[in-house]
């Protein structure tokens, strides 16, 4: 095996060249397939790179735009790296003659806005990374040629707004990193049409609030990374809606409000056998305040307990009171009975309409009691499930 990549590193050796075909600064390798030209001080994009060139590393320069149809003469590209540079500005179509073209690294870049055409022609692409760059807004149709992307990443900008069908071409989707960034709430229908997609991130962000159905499309999760973000409370339903066997769930770092209702959503959660609460143990309340600092786990014997009890005692007078009404009535009722009818002086039998106003009043109270105090119970539950 030594002698193999031994071998491999004599050969790349010696297929160094920079010929005519190779710009001044670049390295142009393996029959001018790989050619690196990365920390070689470009402020544009060099102009002489060997048309079979399937790998093109202009990683670490000044370069600061990337012109319209730039790639006209390398149109065999399939990896083309530009990361950490000083890109701010990608025109339509810079990238549309590279139909072979599987990866395109624009890490730590200063982009803030990528138009409508910017995936024109990257029909084939399968790895973007956009990390680090300054980005506030994903557009509808900036992402629509990427009809093979299988990995997105987007971590470390400053996204606040992803537009309804941003994804909606990403059907491989696999990997989306939206981490660190600046996003406040997550809308239904926004991952859509990710029905391959495994792998989730959005930890970092701002989120406090998200919908239920959002994460429903999903049919592929594995993992989803909603830690570090600012989410107090959860909606059962909102995880129920994830049918994935296995799905893993992050949700550390968050300021959660440790109420009973929260404790029971994550009771519920943990009921369902096809979800995995990987940090549950490490979740920890910032409030009510005499809760700051305590662990999630350990809120159940200190407050709910209580609560429980309290809305047993409830039920229980309800129930009693309900009872004694009842027996009363029935007394009453019984006594009446006795008293309710006579003979009149004409041989005539008659009943006291008094007696059944009576009764039927004695009703209306026992059902009125009924249902007060069926609402007391309704609601003391209500509050608190």
């Amino acid at each position: 095996m030594k002698l193999v990549l031994l071998l491999l590193l004599v050969t790349e050796a010696s297929c160094r060249s920079h010929s005519s075909g190779c710009e001044k600064g670049c390295d142009c390798l393996g029959d001018l397939k790989f050619t690196i030209c990365s920390r070689a001080s470009f402020t544009r994009l060099p102009s002489r790179v060997p048309p079979n060139t399937e790998r093109l590393d202009l990683s670490d320069n000044w370069i600061s735009i990337i012109p319209e149809r730039t790639f006209n003469t390398t149109r065999k590209l399939r990896v083309l790296l530009l990361q950490n540079n000083n890109i701010s500005v990608v025109e339509d179509g810079a990238f549309s003659q590279l139909e072979f073209l599987q990866k395109l690294d624009l890490s730590w870049n200063q982009i803030t806005t990528l138009s409508e055409g910017f995936s024109i022609g990257l029909a084939s692409l399968q790895e973007l990374q956009l990390s680090h760059n300054r980005l506030t807004t994903l557009g509808s149709r900036t992402f629509r040629h990427l009809d093979s992307i299988q990995r997105l990443n987007l971590t470390n900008n400053s996204i606040q707004t992803i537009q309804m069908r941003s994804f909606s071409s990403m059907s491989l989707l696999r990997q989306l990193h939206l981490q660190d960034n600046q996003l406040t709430s997550l809308r239904s229908g926004t991952f859509s049409m990710l029905r391959s997609l495994e792998v989730l991130n959005l930890a970092g962000n701002q989120i406090s609030e998200v919908e239920t159905g959002v994460f429903k499309p999903l049919a592929s999760l594995t993992l989803l990374n909603i830690a570090k973000n600012q989410l107090t409370t959860i909606c059962f339903k909102t995880f129920l809606s994830i049918h994935t066997y296995s799905t893993h769930l992050l949700l550390e770092g968050n300021p959660w409000n440790c109420d009973c209702d929260l404790q029971r959503v994550f009771r519920k959660l943990h009921s369902i056998q096809r979800l995995f609460l990987d940090d549950y143990y490490n979740l920890t309340c910032s409030s009510p305040p005499d809760l700051q600092g305590y662990l999630l786990i350990n809120v159940d014997d200190e407050l709910c307990i209580a609560e429980t009890v309290t809305v047993l005692i409830i039920t229980i007078t309800v129930i009693i009171t309900l009872l004694a009404a009842m027996l009363m009535g029935e007394r009453k009722r019984r006594r009446r009975k006795k008293k309710g009818f006579h003979w009149t002086q004409q041989g005539d039998f008659q009943t006291s309409q008094t007696t059944e106003a009576t009764s039927v009043s004695d009703l209306n109270i026992s059902l009125f009691l009924f249902s007060h105090c069926s609402l007391i119970v309704f609601s003391t539950k209500s509050a608190h499930s």
